[in-house]
């Protein structure tokens, strides 16, 4: 499935997931303790709440904040870094193996040049250059 990280509609992402799992909606139902006229309707939702999402996160064992993350990092505009916030600082690179294949991708089949890259995702050009040659995808070996 290819997500859109422009319009995440996370009912159907946890459906989705629920599926995968092969996982009846009376099990959900019950672990999550809802009843499942509320988990029909979480399905049709493209929000819900937060406790709701972590709720959803730990028992069907994915990260479905990491879609916000992954929204953050393509779409937000930068931010102008405040060292003396009282919120907690992350240093952990958010960019994860699916947005850097995305990324290479984009760039080795001439979509999208690396300068629209640096400067629509605004990611540095050191590490495209990076991404480029450590993620590159091996041309396989000439027999002849």
């Amino acid at each position: 499935m290819d997500l859109n990280f422009d319009s995440i509609h996370i009912g159907t992402l946890i459906r989705l997931r629920i599926e995968e799992l092969q996982l009846s909606t009376d099990r959900v139902t019950k672990v999550l303790n809802i009843p499942e006229k509320e988990l029909q309707e979480i399905f049709t939702k493209d929000e819900i709440s937060i406790s709701l999402m972590l709720k959803f996160s730990r028992f069907l064992e994915y990260d479905f904040f990491r879609l916000y993350s992954q929204y953050l990092i393509i779409y937000a505009p930068p931010s102008n870094f405040i060292k003396s916030s009282q919120l907690p600082q992350f240093r952990k690179n958010l960019y994860t193996r699916e947005i850097i294949d995305f990324v290479v991708e984009l760039v080795e089949a001439g979509e999208i040049t690396k300068q629209q890259i640096i400067e629509e995702y605004r990611i540095p050009k050191v590490t495209l250059y990076n991404w480029l040659r450590k993620y590159k995808k091996q041309s396989p070996p000439n027999d002849t």
